[in-house]
């Protein structure tokens, strides 16, 4: 039957001559009202076959497609959340429809709401995403309509200095401050620790592993574990048959808590995110010298690009260039000494 009732909606469910399914919420619990929408969109199916009309399709169209064929993305949830949020202004309408002054209606309301222009981004992108899909794969629109990023703020990288992360971690309960402590000593992001189990961990190979499918850019990690993170590893056997972390007998699955914004509070640290501790632990390792291409491998990083925000604070390999335009002598009352320099010869007059 290509008509169906989930609960009190009714679903459209056909199959078009060339074999692609179309699947709908009509919307709406009356029987008559669904079935002059579903003998609508079977029309213009039966006209784009026979006649080579394109149907009109809606967002809601796209976005179901969108969520089917992005259902690897590890930040999928993330998506289904997003596409939540624009129904209200979305979801009934025709993709032809959806111009530059909707977009910007879009951006208004999500302004209005006290987001960032990052945050902002994240929503418009993934309209352009789609409506690009739209255009160039699917074939549902002939053009798109230009969808413009706001400006963000270049944000420097935040990290805590080695005290200060002593001092947060005296402030935190224990069982964030087991984490927070395996974050710096591994790079972890939160929920690849708060998802960590007993068998992804070797404790005589001094190693733990992330799977493909819990990493965010779907390639397994391996993760050696240092002293720090072997001592912190050890103290959690016995706790919990299958999870390494857990608060009270059970699996955790927030750390950005109460209880985390009270301890930066006491420790005197301000604009700092859980995920900082990631930042901190790959800002610790430029420090030491490790070279970017291991840190890339450690972190597990898809692109070189991501690593390079740490570039700077490892300028050791430059100090032999900065020696190039040294000032020999200290007496700045005198003429400097610009020894190494060549010096100008006047030919002819």
């Amino acid at each position: 039957m290509s008509l169906r009732k989930r609960g009190s909606v009714w679903w459209i469910d056909i199959a078009t001559p060339s074999g692609e399914r179309i699947r709908r919420s009509t919307e709406t619990g009356n029987k008559a009202q669904a079935q002059e929408l579903h003998d609508k969109l079977k029309s213009e199916v039966w006209r784009l076959h026979k006649l080579g009309d394109r149907p009109r399709r809606i967002w809601q169209d796209a976005a179901v497609r969108w969520l089917r064929e992005q259902a690897h993305k590890a930040s999928i949830e993330d998506d289904r959340a997003k596409l939540r949020w624009l129904d209200r202004y979305l979801a009934d309408r025709e993709l032809e429809s959806i111009n530059r002054a909707l977009i910007d209606t879009i951006t208004e309301a999500k302004l209005a709401e006290g987001c960032s222009n990052g945050t902002v981004n994240r929503v418009l992108a993934l309209i352009r995403a789609i409506l690009r899909k739209c255009v160039r794969e699917w074939e549902w629109l002939d053009r798109a309509p230009a969808v413009r990023l706001l400006k963000e703020p270049t944000r420097r990288v935040r990290f805590l200095t080695r005290q200060q992360a002593r001092v947060l971690l005296r402030e935190l309960p224990q069982h964030l401050r087991e984490m927070a402590t395996f974050t710096l000593a591994t790079g972890l992001r939160a929920a690849n620790v708060t998802g960590l189990t007993w068998e992804q961990v070797d404790l005589s190979r001094k190693l733990a592993w992330i799977h493909p499918d819990q990493a965010k850019a779907r390639k397994a990690i391996a993760v050696p574990l240092n002293d720090t993170a072997m001592e912190v590893v050890r103290a959690q056997r016995g706790k919990h048959p299958t999870h390494v972390f857990t608060y009270q007998g059970q699996p955790i699955k927030q750390v950005s808590t109460r209880a985390w914004y009270l301890a930066l509070r006491r420790a005197g640290i301000e604009d700092f995110r859980w995920h900082d501790l990631r930042h901190t632990w790959a800002s610790w390792h430029v420090q030491s010298g490790t070279p970017l291409f291991a840190l890339q491998e450690l972190g597990g990083w898809e692109t070189e690009k991501m690593v390079r925000r740490y570039a700077h604070l490892a300028a050791d390999h430059l100090a032999i260039h900065a020696a190039n335009t040294e000032i020999h002598g200290t007496n700045t009352a005198q003429p400097p000494d610009f020894r190494g320099t060549p010096k100008l010869q006047v030919v002819g007059k």
